[in-house]
């Protein structure tokens, strides 16, 4: 009886060890599914295919035939499949099935894009599947909205107000509600839609949407920054090197003011993993613009991708955004410990302003430019006082602003 009992005990204590390291195989699985899953979102090479000119005509006459066939709506479609207001031009890049075309809308180049190449790809909204009537007046539009927010909190991990969700949803306009609603959802399901929507009356530094058809959305077209410019960001050629270095004090500038605008004027911080040129622009203003915001996250969705098993602090890096693994207890941290400051210095900055290179005009005085290289570097290193954000080091921001608007002092005092 008491060795019946004790393998009894022992069984039991098998079984919950059982059950305690399949709860913990299956966290660790989530969390790889996790980040495999933004892995794929936001690697460049992974899954691409060719762009052509042919595929991109194939897919807007898709879209158009979709329009013309009741499926889809929007205020661009009658531009774009009947006026021919909206002209096709060259296939920019296809992306993990993402389509980004370039096009003239009424003599303004723009670019569609679309998550997707095909409407029919995107999942229907339930609802409308359950509607019987063409009307669609039997779905609530609280029921509707909730809807709405359920999947904005999907893709930003925020809980927004009604007020703030409505602007992304059509109101009842009658028999072609269906359309708008369909093509509405198939938005919504397009994070860097959701971002740009929502933030485009509030910030400056992203692009604004100007319309829509279907599943496909337009924004201003800018030229985008590259490895391969010199000043990494298209600039006047023909400009004298004082002209360049004036260019490149106003973007660094307006950088520095996208920090502080992300960090600190939104209801919470929004992190940016994926800086290179490549995902920038600079408007004639010198204005910088994230034109890709596919890998930017607010600080609740951040800290829910960082927060991950681990052995080592290797393992707590997501691209341009990572954390520390507590070894008691094997996790990564879910603070972010660098920052957007610290990434902009290392990847942009230090190519402005190498520690080699001598001052780029005779205006500006060797001490100054020892100075901001000095600066520079600084707010590069990872355990420097930019990793935690500008707001709890603000002496290595305040220094760079005060060093660049010096410079460009000194810049302009010689065309005076």
């Amino acid at each position: 009886m008491a060795r019946a009992a004790g393998a009894r005990g022992r069984v039991a204590r098998c079984g919950r060890c059982g059950r305690r390291a399949l709860v913990a195989f299956a966290a660790w699985t989530a969390g790889w599914v996790l980040a495999a899953a933004l892995l794929l979102r936001a690697h460049p090479g992974v899954l691409s295919e060719r762009c052509t000119d042919e595929k991109s005509r194939r897919i807007l006459a898709a879209l158009c035939r979709d329009y013309q066939g009741g499926w889809l709506t929007g205020g661009l479609c009658e531009d774009l499949c009947v006026a021919g207001h909206l002209l096709y031009q060259r296939c920019l890049y296809y992306e993990r099935g993402k389509k980004v075309l370039q096009a003239e809308w009424r003599g303004r180049p723009v670019v569609l894009k679309s998550k997707r190449e095909a409407f029919s790809s995107f999942p229907p909204l339930g609802l409308l599947e359950e509607e019987a009537g063409p009307g669609d007046q039997g779905t609530p539009e609280a029921e509707l909205l909730l809807l709405v927010a359920g999947e904005v909190k999907n893709t930003l991990g925020l809980e927004l107000p009604n007020s703030s969700v409505g602007s992304l949803w059509p109101a009842r306009r009658g028999p072609g509600w269906r359309r708008q609603l369909a093509s509405a959802w198939s938005l919504l399901q397009q994070e860097e839609y959701v971002y740009f929507s929502l933030l485009q009356d509030l910030s400056h530094h992203v692009l604004p949407v100007l319309g829509s058809c279907g599943h496909f959305y337009a924004v201003e077209y800018l030229p985008t920054g590259s490895p391969h410019h010199t000043a990494l960001f298209p600039l006047d050629d023909t400009a004298h090197q004082g002209g360049q270095a004036q260019a490149i004090s106003h973007i660094a500038l307006s950088f520095l003011d996208m920090v502080s605008h992300f960090d600190n004027d939104f209801s919470h911080r929004l992190h940016l993993c994926d800086i290179k040129p490549e995902n920038f622009a600079i408007r004639s203003d010198f204005t910088v613009v994230a034109i890709d915001v596919d890998m930017a996250f607010f600080e609740p969705k951040m800290r829910e991708i960082l927060e991950q098993n681990c052995t080592r602090d290797e393992d707590c890096s997501f691209f341009d955004c990572f954390s520390k693994c507590d070894l008691r207890v094997n996790k990564c941290g879910a603070q972010r410990v660098n920052s957007n400051l610290q990434v902009i210095c290392d990847k942009i900055f230090r190519h402005w302003f190498p520690s080699t290179l001598k001052s780029p005009s005779p205006a500006v005085s060797p001490q100054l430019w020892l100075q901001l290289q000095q600066a520079v570097q600084q707010c590069a290193e990872p355990g420097g006082p930019a990793g935690n954000s500008w707001r709890t080091a603000p002496s290595v921001f305040w220094k760079l602003r005060w060093l660049l608007q010096a410079m460009l002092r000194e810049l302009q005092k010689v065309q005076t």
